[in-house]
């Protein structure tokens, strides 16, 4: 298989000196200059949980956080390669641990309070402190160490990996700067935590984003505006952004939101457009009111996993069967994976076996082990497992007489995910397996989660990077995104522990092609063991209104807003 490296990781892992990888921030050609700024109204289908990005989990805050602050680098969601950002440039050591940053000068946070690295080791300290609990510190630690970082000057701040990190600042991206004028007090007396809850007043946080907060409505909109101290200009020197406010409705109806969209009342939605609307859809687009963007597959695939936790087989040890490698390979055989994709996506989909998709070009790996559709195998497994139909009412039950039955979560609203959860009830009643579908709100859906209160879910995971280096908390079995069973203290399972040997091994690696070697490995061991059951990938499409311009849609979320300072509007505000 042939495989493309990306230049600036390759260049920064030579040690040279990257400041113009990607191109510097204010040079990014745009496809069309507006003729005046205006405001512009999108969509968000669910409510930000916090305005604080070191807990911020969930797409509606991080939403939130890219629109209103910035990190030392950003990538480009188009390229995927890293850009320049608050740091104007860096050189990095030969050895992929130590990399000298250069903050750009003048930068100030939205209330005019100067940024300098005293920000960066500030943001770094808050990131690591256990009373925090940041959500990002997984990602951010290798082999269980912190990133050390220190500060020369004003102006220069030098972070020293623990290990040799091959995509070395690619996984600051992740990171905005906090200030530390602002949220220092809360760190020092343990409330760091509770700081920039949702019912914060938005006058209480600055950031250096493109816009600012303006206000807050639960279950009606968020509207921002613009960062009137925002940094980056256009080649022409216009300060950006070019839009003056960007409204956010909260529309959990999917058939709501794209309506909106058909008349008018909003310029993007958030997410991907359904299949079911793409007739709809298209009628729009051939009077102009409406642009559609096919971005080909995504990224992220929806999956099934159940609850492996071993506190949940103690709680009800009849239940050890939900827990069993040869149970879920049974479930992975009971899918029929091409009916799948036509019967939930409507045919725009292609069945996969894993979490990396064709969408991630660079990583995808083909060769997977594929559990295909076969009843007689999966009846040959769970016969095996002693669950069988002992008094022929077509429901199996297990050695101690109990039906074989589970509870499924997921995401109420979410149609592709409510017809995910009716085809799995389906066709694992053909095995005779009970499954008692629970469509739950997302905010509810998630606390249930992460609290690992469930039997099993379906719903997705977003990558914050292409790069699986990016998203260690995911794959490594200390991670707290590893959502069969997170934060295990050591690996639960001898493949769990070679999953970890791996991904360490891996970021060491400078070759691209050993790092590649080493993740398709990962990739047939989770494929082998099925702890999440990945069945189809959907063909992606995002929708603007004809009015937007300079939109570069990315397979990555946020499709629309990720280069939200140089969108712009055309024609009648």
């Amino acid at each position: 298989m042939v495989r493309h490296r990306h230049a600036c990781i390759v260049l920064l892992l030579a040690g040279l000196d990257l400041s113009a990888c990607g191109g510097e921030p204010g040079d990014a050609a745009l496809t069309e200059r507006p003729g005046g700024s205006g405001p512009v109204v999108g969509t968000v289908r669910g409510e930000p949980r916090t305005f604080n990005h070191l807990l911020a989990g969930e797409n509606e805050s991080v939403l939130v956080s890219r629109l209103t602050q910035a990190g030392l680098v950003r990538i480009n969601r188009t390229t995927d390669e890293v850009e320049p950002w608050l740091a104007e440039g860096w050189t990095s050591a030969a050895d992929g641990m130590t990399h000298t940053l250069t903050l750009r000068s003048g930068v100030t946070f939205a209330d005019g309070e100067p940024f300098t690295s005293a920000d960066v080791l500030f943001t770094f300290e808050a990131l690591y402190d256990e009373a925090v609990g940041s959500v990002l510190a997984d990602s951010l630690r290798f082999d269980g160490l912190p990133i050390a970082v220190e500060a020369p000057d004003e102006q220069t701040v030098v972070v020293h990996f623990p290990v040799p990190y091959s995509p070395g600042v690619r996984v600051l991206d992740s990171l905005p700067m906090l200030p530390r004028h602002k949220l220092e007090p809360a760190l020092r007396d343990g409330t760091l935590r509770e700081a920039w809850g949702v019912t914060t007043r938005p006058s209480e946080l600055t950031g250096m984003g493109p816009f600012v907060l303006e206000s807050y409505v639960p279950g009606q909109r968020l509207v921002f505006t613009r960062n009137p101290a925002y940094w980056r200009h256009d080649d022409a020197g216009v300060q950006l952004p070019y839009l003056d406010r960007i409204t956010l409705e909260i529309v959990g109806d999917q058939s709501a939101e794209i309506l909106r969209l058909q008349t008018g009342e909003v310029d993007f939605i958030s997410g991907n457009v359904r299949a079911e609307d793409f007739v709809a859809v298209s009628r729009a687009v051939s009077d102009g009111t409406v642009q559609l963007h096919n971005l080909g597959v995504d990224v992220n695939a929806d999956f099934l996993f159940f609850n492996l936790r071993p506190e949940a087989m103690e709680d009800d040890p009849r239940r050890a069967w939900l827990q069993h490698r040869d149970w879920r390979l049974a479930v992975s055989h009971a899918v029929d994976r091409t009916a799948f994709a036509n019967t939930v996506y409507l045919g725009l989909a292609q069945p996969v076996y894993g979490p990396i998709t064709p969408g991630n070009q660079t990583w995808f790996y083909p060769d997977l082990p594929a559990f295909d559709h076969d009843l007689e195998q999966a009846n040959v497994l769970l016969t095996g497992l002693g669950l069988t139909d002992r008094d022929g009412d077509g429901v199996r039950e297990d050695p101690s007489g109990v039906p074989v039955r589970f509870a499924l979560l997921t995401q109420q609203g979410n149609s592709s995910r409510e017809r995910a959860a009716q085809v799995l009830q389906a066709d694992l009643a053909q095995l005779g397996i009970g499954v008692d579908v629970v469509p739950i709100e997302f905010g509810a859906l998630i606390e249930r989660v992460t609290s690992m209160n469930f039997d099993a879910a379906y719903f997705g995971f977003l990558a914050s990077d292409t790069d699986p280096a990016g998203n260690l908390d995911f794959w490594l079995s200390s991670g707290s995104f590893h959502f069969w069973n997170p934060n295990q203290p050591t690996p639960a399972t001898e493949w769990e522990a070679r999953i970890d040997q791996l991904a360490s091994q891996q970021l060491r690696v400078a070759d691209m092609d050993r790092r590649l070697e080493l993740f398709d490995e990962i990739q047939t061991i989770v494929a082998e063991n099925q702890p999440l059951l990945h069945f189809a990938a959907r063909r992606l499409s995002v929708a603007t209104s004809g009015r937007m311009a300079n939109v570069e849609p990315s397979v990555m979320r946020p499709h629309i807003l990720w280069n939200a300072d140089t969108l712009a509007v055309t024609g009648p505000e």
